[in-house]
C-alpha cells in the first residue's frame, strides 16, 4: 500500500518490548498488537501462552497488526523472553511490599525514552488476565508501572492496560527532553541474564554458607538481597567483578576454586 504524499513516515519502534506473562486467551493477545500499533511499539513477547499459537482468534482481533504478530517471539520460560533486557519494568497494581521505584505512565515513558537514547533494551511486562503476575516475577523488575485508576475497580483489560502505557508512551515522543537519569557509562548495563548469572552464583554460595535460615524465609530474603542490586542499575563490568569478588571469598573460606 502506497502513502499519500503528505502522510507522515509510519512510526515502528522495536524498544520497548511488550512481554505478556502467561496470556490466557487470544482474543487479548490480538487486541494487544492492535493497540502497540496504534502506538508504534512492533516488539511483542509471549510467555507460556494458555492457548495453542499461532492463534487465529489473535489474528482476527489484530485487525491489520498481523506484523506485530509476525515478529512475535514466544518463550516458555519467563527468563529465556528477558534474557537480554537491560531495564525492565513490571505493571501491577499492587507493589506488594517490594522495595522498588514505582512509576506512573508518563514518567515510565520518559525515563524508556531516555534509557533507550542510552543504548538501553527495555522491556514491560504485563501478567496474565485472571491474577496478574507472581510476586517473583514482579521481583525481578528495575521499577513497578502502576496506571491511575480507580482504587476500588483498579482491574483493567489486559490491551487496556497497554493502550494507556502505549498511549503515555506516544505522547513522550512527541516531546523533546529527556530526564537525565541514565549515567553516561564506560560499561554497557548488565542485561537479565547477566544479572541472573550473578544472583544464582551469590545464592549458591549463601546456601553453602547456611546464610538463608531459617529455610521458610529464603525467598523473602533472596528478594531482598535482589532488589539491593537492582536498584544500583549494574553495568556489565560491575556484575563481573562482583562475581570475582564472591569467587574469591568463596576460595577464602576454602569453598569451590571452580565456578560452577
Amino acid at each position: 500500500m502506497t502513502r499519500a504524499p503528505n502522510m507522515p513516515p509510519p512510526t515502528e519502534e522495536p524498544w520497548p518490548a511488550i512481554c505478556l506473562v502467561r496470556p490466557q486467551m487470544g482474543e487479548n493477545i490480538g487486541a494487544v498488537a492492535r493497540v502497540m500499533l496504534n502506538f508504534g511499539l512492533t516488539s511483542l513477547r509471549l510467555v507460556a501462552p494458555r492457548d495453542r499459537w499461532p492463534n487465529p482468534k489473535a489474528i482476527a482481533v489484530a485487525v491489520g497488526a498481523d506484523v506485530v504478530l509476525e515478529r512475535a517471539r514466544v518463550e516458555w520460560r519467563l527468563e529465556d523472553a528477558l534474557v537480554d533486557a537491560t531495564l525492565l519494568l513490571a505493571a501491577t497494581a499492587r507493589p506488594r511490599g517490594l522495595e522498588k521505584p514505582v512509576w506512573g505512565p508518563r514518567e515510565a515513558a520518559l525515563k524508556l525514552r531516555a534509557a533507550i537514547a542510552a543504548g538501553e533494551r527495555p522491556i514491560v511486562m504485563f501478567g496474565p488476565e485472571a491474577a496478574g503476575m507472581e510476586t517473583e516475577e514482579v521481583a525481578r523488575a528495575d521499577a513497578i508501572l502502576t496506571l491511575p485508576v480507580n482504587p476500588v475497580f483498579a482491574s483493567l483489560n489486559l490491551a487496556n492496560a497497554v493502550a494507556v502505557f502505549g498511549f503515555a508512551y506516544a505522547e513522550a515522543r512527541q516531546g523533546h527532553d529527556l530526564p537525565e537519569w541514565f549515567r553516561d557509562l564506560e560499561s554497557p548495563p548488565a542485561t537479565q541474564d547477566e544479572l541472573e548469572k550473578l544472583f544464582a552464583h551469590l545464592e549458591t554460595e549463601l546456601e553453602q554458607g547456611r546464610f538463608f535460615h531459617p529455610p521458610d524465609k529464603a525467598p523473602l530474603m533472596k528478594r531482598n538481597l535482589r532488589s539491593i542490586f537492582l536498584r544500583s542499575r549494574l553495568t556489565v563490568q560491575e556484575a563481573q567483578t562482583l562475581r570475582g569478588v564472591i569467587k574469591a571469598l568463596s576460595i577464602g573460606r576454602g569453598g569451590r576454586k571452580k565456578e560452577e
